[in-house]
């Protein structure tokens, strides 16, 4: 890259790449979309260091009459990227009466350099074949990270510098660079954290903040992650015992739920399934690939099939939650396609290496305190923090990347009552220092709120055209669940 040319031109248009991802026509660019890529200082204590590329995509409004200040749209992961979510979110008509400037993170899908570790996706992809927390798979995942870290420092990237605090910089460049006065900012999941550091460390030019399932920059994530899930199962067992045919099919849910993970602890069950392309892959669910499995059905759909997963399995019948285990994994055409290089980053300087194991193990016994200690050592996104922070060696984050964030800003925050993922009580630690931030719960619902109704888009629409007004929930209140009981 020429470092003169990137200095002059921080920002350039180009055409955007077509095929997207091949084989998937669905998540190609959508027509009218602009692309371009903002250049970057890798490390800004480096001011003569190398430049990186944050690839940008810009959804224009599709109203004739659009509003002036569009809408920066932040992934979440660590590690997604705004190219996985464009398309989806453009047909989800998000950019009706604002552009929506999408972007791929430092270090994620077409961001220059994508931090890649194929050989641990594959171990991820191939580990549901396996006992995923015994010793064994451990030691197999530690030496996929050890392999991707010498692989990615050998090209000479400073994986430090793949953090929160760079990032939310280059969010706030990328503002500057393209000439906007005003703008909106949303973030979902690690989008929140970043939202909410950039709001902190670079608060001109903020109009209103939208935060969707909030992780707060406040809350060490991997010391009380298990608090998510345990809300979540909490308020997925309130929920069924509330509804008479749910109670009655299933009247010891939460008792033989905990149980059927401990026995699954001990004793793991093994099938078969068929994967999309028909051929047959042995499927193991062990204590932690079941509690994860009931994770990602909640946070991934509508949890009306939770129940009865749960209470399947609890009596030996292990066919659907074999098949969505299995089918969590993804196509393998994803297989090295993450930033999942942030992801570690982020995870293990802002917060695994800011506690012990035997702390975040003390929490995670404190939320549930029925689950087995070799369940709760594993991260609920299926990380095993403590073995992988020491071999990817990016030391610890300054403690200002933990910092408060007081702000006047207006700040919209929109949480799932069944979120497994980012805790509602999480809400909590950060509404007292934002001091026209309101929330709005959506019930029986699960991570990821946006984009899974069209009550969502609509009261972040109606924020957006009037932040200092409060919305109107009613037709989030009106969000109903029917558990599954045949």
């Amino acid at each position: 890259m020429n470092s003169e040319s990137a200095r002059a031109a921080p920002f350039r248009t180009i055409p955007c790449p077509q095929p997207n991802i091949a084989g998937f026509p669905e998540l190609d660019f959508p027509s009218g979309v602009q692309c371009g890529y903002l250049t970057v200082l890798e490390n800004r204590a480096k001011p003569d260091g190398r430049r990186i590329r944050i690839f940008v995509m810009r959804a224009p409004a599709v109203s004739a009459t659009p509003k002036r200040d569009p809408v920066v749209y932040l992934s979440g992961g660590p590690g997604g990227a705004g190219s996985f979510e464009v398309a989806f979110m453009v047909e989800h008509g998000l950019n009706a009466d604002r552009e929506v400037i999408f972007v791929d993170q430092r270090g994620t899908h077409r961001a220059d350099p994508l931090l890649r570790c194929p050989g641990w996706e594959q171990f991820l992809f191939d580990a549901v074949s396996l006992p995923f927390a015994a010793e064994s798979s451990t030691a197999a995942d530690a030496a996929a990270i050890k392999e991707c870290r010498d692989q990615l420092a050998a090209t000479g990237v400073d994986l430090a510098a793949y953090n929160s605090t760079e990032n939310a910089a280059d969010i706030a460049d990328l503002r500057v660079a393209l000439g906007i006065d005003s703008w909106n900012v949303y973030g979902v999941s690690y989008g929140s954290r970043l939202a909410l550091t950039v709001l902190r460390d670079h608060p001109q030019g903020i109009r209103s903040v939208v935060l969707d399932s909030v992780s707060p920059p406040t809350v060490n994530i991997v010391e009380t992650w298990w608090s998510a899930p345990a809300s979540s199962f909490k308020a997925i067992f309130a929920a069924c015992a509330a509804q008479a045919t749910c109670a009655k099919a299933y009247p010891n849910l939460e008792s033989d739920f905990t149980a059927t993970v401990n026995r699954l602890d001990q004793t793991p069950a093994v099938t078969q399934v068929k994967d999309e392309s028909g051929a047959l892959v042995r499927v193991n669910v062990d204590g932690f690939s079941f509690a994860y499995t009931i994770i990602m059905a909640s946070e991934r759909g509508d949890a009306s099939g939770v129940p009865k997963m749960m209470a399947d399995m609890a009596r030996g019948d292990l066919r659907a939650v074999a098949a969505t285990y299995l089918a969590l994994r993804g196509p393998h055409d994803f297989v090295g396609l993450g930033g999942v290089g942030l992801a570690l980053d982020v995870f293990c300087a802002e917060s695994a290496n800011l506690t012990t194991e035997a702390a975040t193990l003390a929490k995670g016994k404190a939320a549930l305190p029925g689950f087995p200690d070799r369940v709760l050592k594993v991260q609920p996104k299926q990380g095993r923090l403590f073995t992988e922070c020491p071999i990817w060696n990016v030391g610890k984050a300054d403690p200002a990347v933990s910092a408060r964030i007081v702000s006047d800003v207006p700040v919209l925050i929109l949480e799932g009552t069944f979120d497994a993922a980012t805790a509602p009580e999480w809400v909590d630690v950060i509404t007292p220092d934002l001091k026209n931030g309101q929330v709005v719960p959506f019930p029986f619902t699960g991570h990821s709120v946006l984009g899974k109704s069209t009550c969502a888009p609509s009261i972040m629409a109606a924020f957006f055209d009037n932040p200092t007004k409060p919305v109107d929930p009613t037709c989030a209140t009106q969000i109903t669940v029917k558990f599954t009981t045949g």
